[in-house]
């Protein structure tokens, strides 16, 4: 994500209105209250685009940011924002509501009203900003989720944090627009799904839970590639589905499960192997911790993924003399 703005460039004298300059034309318009005296300001704003949604990646000394009556009266495209906590705690305040967020937790909150944001210890928060149409919510539910805090209590926002921070740092998702496209959707239907799980809305919920049941189902596999017991009766289990319905929802994307987990298996070997510990354990043992527990069926594999075998991966990614 390349960076709009860097106060390290700009002269003390100027940040405050190159700061506010930038956030409104780039983001939303707002009223910024900095901490600090213009000369130990820092901010720090990277900028992306996946199809309709924008994201903002900040980091920046401690600042309040408000949303006013009349800035969200502004004659603008509605939008709701999911606002990421990276590190520290900041607070969020809209609709008589303030949540406290922690590292991992994010909140909803919407342009169409006002807003406040409190960031007393800095920022380092990921903003992405999602077309209201696109969501297609009903306003008694946006009302009801602004400013609610979403974390680790909730399993369908634990992944989306995951899945969010995930998409804010990847240059890779936004650099074409084939995978623009490809992630749009599901991107959006997963803000819908926590919504709907979070406020107890089973018909608001299924539409967009069977939607993001791929996601799903592949961000746990690849939380869970370690595990000796991995197996499709477990996935499907802990999903609530059968064992063919999750071949199914896998085939639609043109996923065979068998294939899927032993190519994410063998990455992670390859990536220790050629890491700094590769040789502290023998080749076997980092097969067996990822699931290949017959040493010869490892290395056959393996070569049969990237033409060589996995000792001569490990030489040729062996740490050179020190000059």
């Amino acid at each position: 994500m390349s960076p709009v703005l860097d106060t390290a460039l700009v002269p003390p004298r100027d940040r405050e209105e190159t700061i506010r300059h930038a956030v409104w034309e780039s983001v939303v318009p707002v009223d910024i209250d900095h901490h600090l005296p213009p000369k130990d300001l820092s901010v720090h704003i990277g900028l992306g685009t996946v199809g309709p949604i924008r994201i903002c990646s900040a980091r920046a000394t401690a600042l309040t940011v408000q949303r006013t009556e009349r800035l969200a009266r502004e004659d603008e495209e509605p939008a709701v924002f999911l606002g990421l906590q990276l590190t520290g705690t900041s607070r969020v305040t809209q609709n008589d509501r303030q949540s406290l967020l922690r590292p991992g937790d994010f909140a909803l909150y919407e342009t169409t009203a006002p807003y406040t944001l409190h960031f007393n210890e800095g920022v380092a928060h990921h903003f992405l900003r999602f077309p209201r149409a696109a969501l297609a919510l009903p306003e008694r539910s946006l009302r009801d989720i602004a400013a609610v805090p979403l974390g680790s209590d909730n399993p369908v926002a634990s992944l989306a944090s995951t899945y969010f921070s995930q998409l804010a740092v990847s240059e890779e998702l936004r650099r074409g627009s084939l995978h623009a496209d490809a992630i749009v959707e599901p991107s959006i239907e997963l803000v819908r799904a926590v919504v709907a799980s979070q406020l107890g809305n089973s018909s608001l919920a299924r539409a967009p839970m069977e939607a993001t049941l791929n996601l799903r189902i592949t961000q746990y596999i690849r939380a869970h590639l370690a595990d000796a017991d991995l197996s499709p009766a477990r996935i499907a289990a802990v999903h609530g589905i059968s064992v063919r319905h999750l071949y199914t929802v896998l085939a639609r994307s043109g996923i065979s499960l068998g294939d899927w987990i032993r190519t994410h298996r063998l990455a992670e070997c390859r990536r220790e192997l050629a890491g700094p510990n590769g040789r502290l354990r023998t080749i076997a043992a980092i097969g067996r911790s990822w699931g290949f527990v017959d040493a010869t069926h490892f290395s056959k594999v393996f070569r049969q993924a990237y033409g060589v075998s996995p000792r001569a991966w490990r030489d040729q990614n062996r740490p050179g003399p020190s000059a």
